[in-house]
């Protein structure tokens, strides 16, 4: 079920913040280092494929699943070990506190985000994510709920999160880390970037602001709240950005996004709208 969007709250500051959770949260990319512990060397050659731009998200995952063969309580413990930024509970607590929403959208396994948010405090935070079940054997199935109903290029349709939020007329803030955050920064109206996403923001013109930790963005989020109350109109309505990504540009049915710029002869084979 795709997860409720809040009614705007005509009281509070237009503004909704959307969280990354692997490598922003999470200070390691937890879908990956799960893979990289628990499964065989091949994952590493798929994952090249993803990250080289060749592959989209929602089929490596699906792929990726069917490898799992651990004890779904091992990959939980080894999940929750993982280092998590602490500074991202006063943000979120800041942000309610004023009638702001915060969600986490993730473009990974997902199942390990609620128990993580639970240990930093902040378990009412809804998560936008895949779903991934284990049944009584301990084999993995993942769903996508919060993905597009006819571009299956991402596991959860980031963007469509972002542009939902901008219809309901809230500035949509976003935190990031990587490539799986490309196609929510290049819609939303402020972005805190680091790593790849920020030389993704570079290469494409996007504006950005860079951040290490969630205390650096919970300070801009204190300021922006003290100018809200002292002038509303200083929070801007979200703007519209002309799409570069979906059915929209693409068609409908592409599963793996469209080749890399500069690489036209680079193919897997899996250009059309089969996943086969």
């Amino acid at each position: 079920m795709t997860a409720p969007l809040p009614p705007l709250d005509p009281t509070a500051p237009p503004i909704a913040i959307l969280v990354d959770y692997d490598g922003t949260i999470a200070q390691t990319d937890v879908s990956d280092a799960l893979m990289a512990d628990f499964v065989t060397g091949e994952w590493e050659a798929r994952a090249a494929e993803y990250d080289a731009g060749l592959v989209g998200s929602r089929r490596l995952m699906e792929w990726e699943v069917g490898l799992i063969t651990t004890d779904p309580e091992v990959l939980r413990a080894f999940a929750a070990a993982q280092p998590h930024d602490p500074g991202v509970a006063p943000l979120v607590r800041r942000a309610q506190a004023v009638g702001i929403p915060v969600e986490v959208v993730s473009d990974g396994f997902g199942f390990f985000i609620p128990a993580a948010l639970a240990a930093l405090g902040v378990p009412d935070v809804p998560v936008v994510s895949a779903s991934t079940t284990f049944d009584a054997e301990g084999r993995a199935r993942i769903d996508f709920p919060n993905g597009h109903p006819s571009c299956f290029v991402c596991g959860t349709c980031k963007r469509n999160r972002v542009l939902a939020h901008q219809a309901a007329g809230r500035a949509v803030v976003f935190i990031g880390d990587g490539e799986s955050d490309r196609y929510a920064a290049g819609y939303s109206d402020v972005v805190f970037a680091k790593r790849a996403l920020a030389e993704l923001c570079r290469v494409n013109g996007w504006p950005f602001r860079a951040w290490t930790g969630f205390e650096e963005i919970d300070a801009w989020l204190a300021e922006t709240i003290d100018q809200w109350r002292a002038d509303p109109a200083s929070v801007p309505p979200p703007r519209r950005a002309p799409f570069f990504c979906g059915p929209e540009v693409w068609g409908e049915g592409r599963w793996d996004p469209p080749f890399p710029a500069g690489r036209p002869d680079v193919t897997t084979g899996s250009e059309g709208v089969n996943p086969g």
